[in-house]
């Protein structure tokens, strides 16, 4: 087996049971494909052949036996490295973590592995998550397998990239304003963020711990809707995790004449590259063709969720980064005289740019005499913007709304790094949901001179089911997504 041929997990595990390949067939592609682009792409921070090649001849003996009922069994799939796993080094992108190895299993890691998921390695992010390009990592920007000059998104760009690049089948990443969905969109495959407290957070390094979930990216809707089931769940180690009363199933039938999906008129304005809106109006021309009722919503308090965005997630990054001081774990540097010493040099010399910039700015706004100001003011404003979309869902009984990802393809790599602003007006339609904790998914719908364009999907509180229905509708119509 020497190419994967934009194998999915779904085909992956039909062949499997029919023994037409083994496990270690597909891992053995999967590493070899590693070994031609990862070089060029810098999708895999670090590789574990030894430990992959060893789960999959576990795989192997269990199919053999006839324990084929798991979905992911003997599925080659990649974590994004701010995810735990026992043994392996978990950078989440950052010199100040550098070395650091994992002592446990995340939650998400324990529930892959007892359901046959094998895990090729860890995937490159910006630094602790924060960025929208994957080119604030200390270890190299991800560049974009569609064209090697354009950035792949982030922060989740190594996972996103290493699925479009047939790297791996399927993989993890996670989303605190958009960082699955963004760069899913730039790499032209499929992202999900689930419904906040749908997937735990246990054993993800935490950013901004009000905002973060995990969820999976993939080549199609039907792989996308296997891993969420694979991971979901309430776990007593997250607090804000949530007992499901209805779990991920595959997308089946949906009757279309029943549905009406809303269209914010707040995310069709200037700014979103024409291009891009025609793309969109296609799909929702041949929703309409096949029944769908469309109608015109507003969301009004959207219009300040970017600004309302960048004061709640610094001020919990600033929070949470404070355990990274040059004592406990990780970089420790120790030229100075005293323990103030240790603190700003560890510090200073650990985190980059970005990182730095955010807990400036998160330690102003929780600051005394600031907080009320801007922080307790932000909070009021993400109260507004979650009923904006329960005003939507409930009075106005609209089933989705269907927006942009991202405003523009995906941009050249060095093109915004040096303008903060320019790179956060990225995140401008997916800053929002993660504010009120709901559902959303990034299906790739078209490109723009071979560049993907995403198209999003947002749902009401624990609807998933619903979201992927609707998307397998409209992968259908479209095709095959533009995968690479």
């Amino acid at each position: 087996m020497n190419h994967l041929n934009n194998l999915t997990i779904i085909e992956a595990h039909q062949r499997l049971i029919k023994k037409e390949f083994s496990a270690k067939d597909l891992v053995l592609a999967c590493l070899d494909q590693i070994k031609k682009r990862n070089k060029d792409i810098n999708a895999f921070l670090s590789v574990d052949n030894q430990f992959c090649l060893k789960q999959a001849e576990e795989a192997d003996k269990k199919i053999a036996q006839g324990e084929t009922k798991s979905f992911l069994i003997g599925i080659p799939i990649a974590i994004k490295d701010n995810i735990l796993i026992d043994g392996f080094t978990c950078t989440a992108g950052s010199k100040i973590l550098q070395n650091y190895q994992s002592p446990y299993d995340a939650t998400v890691i324990k529930k892959l592995k007892k359901s046959g998921a094998i895990f090729l390695g860890k995937t490159n992010l910006d630094e602790f998550a924060m960025g929208g390009s994957t080119e604030n990592s200390a270890f190299g920007p991800t560049k974009n397998p569609h064209n090697l000059k354009y950035v792949a998104g982030g922060s989740s760009g190594g996972s996103a990239a290493a699925v479009a690049d047939q790297m791996c089948l399927g993989s993890l990443g996670s989303d605190t304003g958009g960082s699955i969905r963004q760069p899913a969109a730039f790499c032209g495959v499929v992202g999900l963020k689930p419904t906040y407290g749908r997937v735990s957070r246990y054993g993800l390094m935490a950013m901004a711990s009000s905002l973060d979930q995990i969820g999976p990216i993939t080549k199609t809707v039907d792989d996308a809707a296997i891993l969420l089931k694979a991971i979901e769940g309430r776990d007593e180690k997250d607090s804000t995790g949530v007992d499901l009363k209805i779990k991920t199933e595959l997308p089946n039938g949906l009757d279309l004449k029943k549905i009406t999906i809303g269209l914010p008129k707040e995310y069709f304005v200037k700014g979103l590259d024409r291009k891009i809106k025609n793309i969109i109006d296609g799909v929702v021309e041949k929703l309409e063709k096949n029944g769908v009722k469309v109608k015109q919503i507003s969301l009004p308090y959207s219009f300040y969720a970017l600004a309302c965005y960048y004061i709640i997630m610094p001020a919990e990054a600033s929070t949470n980064l404070s355990r990274y001081d040059g004592i406990k774990y990780g970089l420790s540097k120790r030229d100075g005289k005293t323990l103030s010493d240790i603190y700003f040099d560890s510090r200073s010399h650990g985190f980059g740019e970005e990182v730095q910039r955010r807990i400036i700015l998160g330690t102003y706004v929780l600051s005394a005499g600031y907080y009320d100001e801007y922080y307790l003011k932000a909070q009021k404003v993400r109260t507004l913007i979650k009923r904006d979309f329960k005003q939507v869902f409930e009075k106005e009984k609209i089933d989705f709304l269907l927006t942009p990802t991202t405003p523009t393809t995906a941009w050249q790599i060095n093109e915004k790094i040096n303008d903060s602003l320019s790179m956060y007006l990225a995140d401008i339609y997916t800053v929002s949901v993660n504010l009120a904790g709901l559902p959303a998914m990034s299906l790739p719908v078209g490109n723009i001179n071979g560049l993907p364009v995403g198209l999003q999907i947002i749902g009401d509180y624990f609807e998933e089911n619903k979201i992927l229905r609707i998307a397998k509708v409209i992968e259908q119509f479209n095709g095959d997504c533009p995968r690479k």
